[in-house]
């Protein structure tokens, strides 16, 4: 059980780490992070399930331990995460849980929680609650007594993406990878948005035979491109295993950084919503804030970490947010995440500017940037002292990690959750100038994991 409890989930190697004794643990001592309201609305949970082989046993279990605290369950079955999101909204429901391990290989399964409203349960708001809870008062036996429902829940979920759909033409071809994961279940929507589909390792598969379902990799992405360049495809879309996450490529077989499809769609979203704040994280472009602030919007920057991202948006009433590791969120998606309904706003720009991706993208992409790069630390904290120190002529903040900004460049570094590693991102104006500065910061870092 060690260690299994992280910052946004419970996630571990199953059996060794993780298994039914502890799902039943996680699902009764799970109704001690609801509050009373919570309660008085019927004290029922949304959960559901990846494809992984493990995790209809992790399911069943889950749902006695709900049910012996007296917690009424409402099965919506095979599900994406946003899935789970949008049930637990739709449906009223005290909470929601997903059984995943996201893009973990298939040894892992993990549980993904969320309070009612769709709202993220991480480390600081109830999972180290329930952490302590099954570390020091062991559940009594199984006894089941609530209700449990199983609910189809895909055809309000398709209605609802569709309404996403403001443009249906032209229709345009698109190669979508789902690496054997849960956006196989998107296959009739995807259609339905007036698209020639070209699939990719479609038809769900917890070992993901054909390669690992992280998009963030640029490996992951190597036939999603080549897709993309055989059959001519305006776009790639790829999808990370839980398919809360999705990673686009452009007309031309070139990935494109998250945080620009936050720029990309930022215009378009203030147009609908005037003024309005759009949240990214601290690791995005100068191109995002500056893309917000053209069409008029207030760019509000935020740490890493979806409870931290829907948190600011659920403050500021934000209708949209994008991180860079390919999670954006929306408003009237309870301020949940949707890769689904990212590839809908995308196709939405494109139909209606009528140019390529690659050309929307091009004076977006002026800027030169490293990506995310880590650092074996053990002395975190120490390390980002020593930054601060020999980058005090910056202007720095705080927010996570450290960032520092100079008129030409600028970095972040904040501490891995988890692991002891430092993670840097640096962008500057021209590829020589990010090459100098990723030399000064190198020479204090070390040597990067991976050979990056």
């Amino acid at each position: 059980m060690a260690g299994v409890f992280k910052a946004y989930d419970v996630r571990g190697l199953y059996p060794q780490e993780l298994d039914e004794n502890l799902a039943y643990a996680v699902g009764y001592h799970y109704r001690a992070i609801l509050d009373a309201d919570d309660l008085a609305r019927g004290g029922k949970v949304v959960v559901s399930r990846d494809m992984r082989s493990s995790s209809p046993r992790l399911v069943a279990a889950l749902g006695d331990g709900l049910r012996t605290a007296g917690l009424g369950v409402i099965d919506i079955g095979l599900a994406t995460t946003p899935m789970n999101y949008f049930a637990v909204g739709a449906l009223g429901a005290s909470g929601g849980i997903q059984v995943t391990a996201s893009h973990n290989p298939a040894a892992y399964n993990g549980f993904k929680l969320s309070r009612r409203d769709a709202i993220p349960v991480s480390s600081d708001s109830g999972i180290g609650v329930i952490e302590e809870l099954v570390r020091r008062q062991p559940p009594p036996p199984p006894e089941p007594q609530a209700s449990i429902e199983r609910r189809d829940i895909a055809e309000a979920y398709r209605r609802h993406v569709l309404g996403f759909l403001r443009h249906r033409e032209p229709r345009l071809k698109v190669a979508v990878d789902v690496a054997n994961g849960m956006a196989t279940l998107y296959r009739d929507l995807l259609e339905e948005l007036n698209i020639e589909l070209v699939p990719l390792f479609f038809g769900l598969d917890g070992n993901f035979p054909n390669h690992e379902a992280n998009p963030l990799k640029e490996e992951n992405l190597r036939d999603l491109k080549g897709a993309i360049l055989e059959h001519r495809c305006a776009l790639g879309a790829a999808f990370d295993g839980d398919a809360d996450r999705a990673i686009f490529v452009d007309e031309g077989g070139v990935t494109v950084g998250a945080d620009l499809i936050t720029a990309l769609l930022a215009p378009e979203i203030l147009r609908r919503f005037p003024g309005a704040a759009i949240v990214y994280d601290i690791r995005s472009s100068w191109a995002t804030r500056e893309a917000i602030e053209a069409a008029g919007g207030v760019p509000v920057r935020e740490r890493v970490g979806h409870s931290f991202m829907k948190a600011t948006m659920r403050r500021l009433d934000s209708p949209f947010g994008g991180e860079l590791a390919g999670h954006f969120y929306y408003r009237e998606n309870y301020f949940a995440d949707s890769s689904l309904i990212t590839v809908v706003e995308v196709l939405n720009v494109l139909r209606e500017r009528g140019r390529s991706l690659g050309e929307l993208l091009a004076p977006l992409r002026r800027y030169a940037a490293t990506g995310e790069i880590n650092f074996h630390v053990d002395d975190k904290e120490g390390m980002i002292r020593r930054l601060a120190e020999e980058f005090k002529d910056g202007k720095i903040d705080t927010i996570d990690g450290i960032s520092v900004e100079f008129a030409d460049w600028w970095f972040n570094v904040r501490p891995s959750n988890t692991e002891p590693l430092l993670r840097l991102v640096l962008e500057a104006r021209t590829p020589e100038l990010r090459e100098q500065a990723k030399a000064k910061l190198l020479a204090i870092l070390g040597e990067p994991e991976g050979g990056h």
